[in-house]
């Protein structure tokens, strides 16, 4: 049978491939498959991940499974090489030692927030992770809100259960990614066997609902932290973030209330921040700084951050402060009547708008 020497793929493009994986496996350091609760399917997308890995050339193998996996991913387990856990005292650890001598590429690491027992060089599973990362290693974990050492109180007002193992949050920020494991909940009470049809006396839905919503947040913060991070590192001025974040100007005769209202509720649709600033200038007085400071109190009261700006240019201070910050949009009141030199020369709010390039400018008339 004569060859196909048009079917064979092109060495050059190949290495340039090859190139480009190694690359990335350079910049990759930790990612995280993060659930809002039990049974969304975290551990079937580690290891399937590393299934894929594996499949394309990477060396992979696990570090730590859950020992009661369901039926259906106990397949996944043959294809992917397991380095035993290390018996100490009555209970189990991740061999540290051993992934460290052996020293893959890849290492998949279930149930991170897991205490080990008394004994072991490190008290928790996360600990263990740092030190496969700081050798090297690429690690895939997997991990549920409870189990996040600050989130774990909020949690808990709302499933009423408490748990012991923890993680702290600060070591999501060390993940080059991190994917939400996302099941709406009525699929995942189907999973459990109750399917949401059913007449139950349980709020299950929504509590799940709103552990799914904090989890959504969570996730945004980490991205925008990572965001943050690389724009610093890379001395790149930062104009935006991920998240909405809403100043609301006071000045003088803007309706402060109906500002203030609508920026919380803006606030609160895109899961953002609230800021509400004024500027002094030289004509102000004590009463007016007195009614400022009380719109600043009304605005705290709903949580906004607050906080009143001292600058000759008002227009220079507000942009000074909404770069610094991140601001997404701002609001700001302004008279229905324009007096002609503004029409001529341009007033405030048009010097605003040209300077808030790439900032929505919300005008609210008064």
């Amino acid at each position: 049978m004569p060859t196909d020497f048009g079917s064979r793929p092109d060495p050059e493009l190949l290495l340039k491939q090859l190139d480009a994986q190694d690359e990335q496996l350079q910049h990759e350091r930790l990612k995280v498959f993060l659930g809002y609760a039990s049974g969304v399917g975290k551990s079937f997308r580690m290891l399937d991940e590393g299934r894929r890995r594996r499949a394309r050339g990477q060396d992979v193998v696990i570090g730590a499974i859950q020992p009661d996996l369901p039926p259906e991913l106990q397949h996944l387990l043959e294809t992917i090489e397991v380095i035993p856990l290390k018996k100490i005292g009555s209970g189990f650890a991740m061999d540290v030692e051993a992934i460290l001598r052996r020293h893959p590429q890849v290492c998949l690491v279930d149930g991170v927030a897991f205490n080990n027992p008394p004994g072991s060089k490190n008290p928790q599973r996360w600990m263990d992770v740092e030190e496969l990362l700081a050798a090297g290693i690429i690690v895939i974990t997997s991990l549920n809100l409870q189990h996040i050492e600050e989130r774990r109180e909020a949690v808990e007002r709302i499933t009423g259960k408490r748990v012991t193992d923890t993680v702290p949050e600060r070591f999501l920020y060390n993940a080059n990614e991190i994917i939400l494991v996302d099941v709406p909940p009525e699929l995942l009470l189907e999973r459990a066997g109750q399917p949401s049809s059913a007449p139950t006396p349980t709020e299950q839905p929504r509590r799940l609902s709103a552990l799914r919503e904090i989890a959504l947040l969570l996730a945004a913060e980490v991205v925008d932290r990572q965001l943050e991070d690389y724009l610093l590192a890379h001395g790149i001025e930062q104009l935006w973030g991920t998240q909405e974040r809403i100043l609301v100007c006071l000045t003088r005769g803007s309706n402060a209330q109906a500002m203030i209202t609508s920026g919380r509720r803006n606030a609160d649709r895109f899961h953002g921040e609230l800021f509400t600033v004024f500027i002094r200038d030289d004509r102000f007085n004590e009463k007016e700084e007195a009614v400022f400071q009380a719109r600043l109190a009304e605005a705290r009261a709903v949580g906004a951050q607050t906080e009143a700006l001292d600058g000759y240019d008002p227009v220079e201070t507000l942009m000074d402060f909404a770069r610094t910050h991140r601001i997404t949009q701002i609001f700001v009141g302004h008279p229905s009547r324009k007096h002609w030199w503004d029409r001529f020369l341009g007033g405030p709010l048009d010097q605003l708008i040209r300077a808030a390039e790439g900032i929505d400018v919300r005008v609210f008339p008064h």
